[in-house]
């Protein structure tokens, strides 16, 4: 097992394990936060469930903006150490805020600034994985953040769950620290990981075409990703399943709590127990699912999430959302590295930045829509049907994977995997 150990260590260049142990404390923070934020929100607010869960599009149509306009093409041109950072610091900044919100306008302003802000980390600590990891170590290395990621949430929820009922004030502000903490770690210790970028052609020796401005260079580079179908279909089916796994991130708490009265300080071990299985299970399970074709490895796991929505519909007390959260948590075992791998892969890599700039749209944009589907069916046809609609859009989800994988079949896209 030593000997395992120190191989698995020797595998990657010690900045990979720099991004490890930031992930790791960073999340331990924030996840005392997240699993509780709409039900905090809530009881601040005392707003029907539609308002509050606009609140999230609002954060959504931020990020949406953010990544497109400035995460990518400053990943890219600038490199991506600093904007990591930058993102860090102001995450923290935001969780001290969240806890002094007391309005609407309060939460809203906070809602653009964490949506602003958030994509800038996404998307540079992914372009950087994939600068110091070669493409066939690709999917053990997005296994092992994964993990890093869980071990955190493993801690962060049952912590915050006490917490949240004696003091959300504190909560917020272990929040702050963590976040804070890893952007000091990559300010001392962490590198520029910025693959050398080819000259434009007025730097060429011979060449006499005129400098590209840096907007319309932006501008070129994303017309080329919007022609990139596969690539596009692709985020496009990732989209739903993100969206399936919003209702039960997001809205599943607020649910639980309101309906059938459990606490925190119980919800929080739901939380605990999908990051469990991270750990337990995750690098076994990417081993296996690496050998198979991404795509259909893709639909099986959306289909898991699909399930783990509906299997809300029929829970009435703590162990039947743990019950659910673990057939959700099988879902994302199998899909989420294969979904990180089969981007990274797709992308070239001068292009690296905006391309994952892209991929993690996918979750701000499922952020933004599925909290008010989710508001809506509960508001006006009642409180189950959130559940309904989650599975209704998991299924469709796997159906969309398994058409891209029947229609790339003879034609699949060269990736490494």
């Amino acid at each position: 097992m030593l000997r395992r150990l120190q191989s698995t260590i020797k595998t990657y260049p010690g900045q990979f394990w720099l991004m490890f142990i930031g992930m790791f404390i960073s999340t331990v923070g924030a996840s005392m936060i997240w699993p509780f934020l709409m039900i905090y929100v809530s009881g601040k607010l005392n707003l029907p469930l539609t308002d509050i869960a606009f609140l999230l599009t609002i954060n959504a149509i931020t990020g949406i903006i953010s990544s497109l306009a400035i995460a990518g093409p400053i990943t890219d041109r600038f490199g991506r150490k600093w904007v990591m950072i930058v993102s860090l610091v102001v995450n923290g900044l935001y969780y001290m805020l969240m806890s002094q919100a007391e309005t609407l306008q309060a939460f809203q302003w906070l809602m653009v600034l964490g949506g602003a802000f958030n994509p800038l980390y996404r998307v540079a600590g992914d372009a950087m994985l994939a600068d110091l990891v070669p493409p066939e170590q690709r999917p053990d290395a997005y296994a092992l953040m994964r993990l890093s990621n869980n071990v955190g949430v493993a801690i962060g929820p049952a912590v915050g769950g006490f917490l949240a009922t004696a003091s959300y004030t504190i909560a917020f502000g272990l929040g702050a620290v963590g976040m804070c903490g890893y952007g000091l770690l990559m300010a001392l210790f962490g590198k520029e990981t910025l693959p050398a970028r080819l000259p434009l052609p007025s730097q060429i020796p011979g060449k006499t075409a005129k400098q590209v401005s840096p907007i319309i260079e932006v501008v070129q580079g994303y017309l080329r990703i919007f022609k990139d179908l596969p690539f596009l279909s692709f985020t496009g089916a990732f989209t739903l399943t993100w969206m399936t796994a919003v209702f039960m991130w997001v809205l599943m708490g607020m649910y639980a709590k309101q309906n059938f009265g459990i606490p925190e300080s119980q919800y929080g071990w739901v939380a605990t127990t999908n990051a469990m299985m991270v750990i337990l299970f995750q690098i076994a399970i990417t081993a296996r699912a690496k050998h198979f074709p991404p795509l259909w490895v893709m639909a099986l796991g959306a289909l898991f999430y699909a399930l783990g929505a509906g299997s809300v519909s029929l829970a009435f007390g703590f162990w039947g959302f743990w019950a659910a959260m673990v057939v959700m948590t099988v879902g994302e075992l199998i899909l989420v590295p294969t979904s990180s791998t089969y981007a990274a892969n797709l992308a070239p890599a001068d292009m690296r930045g905006r391309y994952m700039s892209i991929y993690g749209l996918t979750w701000p944009i499922a952020q933004g829509i599925a909290p008010v589907i989710g508001g809506f069916l509960s508001d006006h046809y009642g409180p189950v049907t959130i559940w309904y609609g989650g599975m209704g859009i998991g299924m469709l989800s796997a159906l969309a994977f398994v058409i891209l994988a029947l229609v790339y079949r003879k034609n699949q896209p060269v990736v490494s995997y």
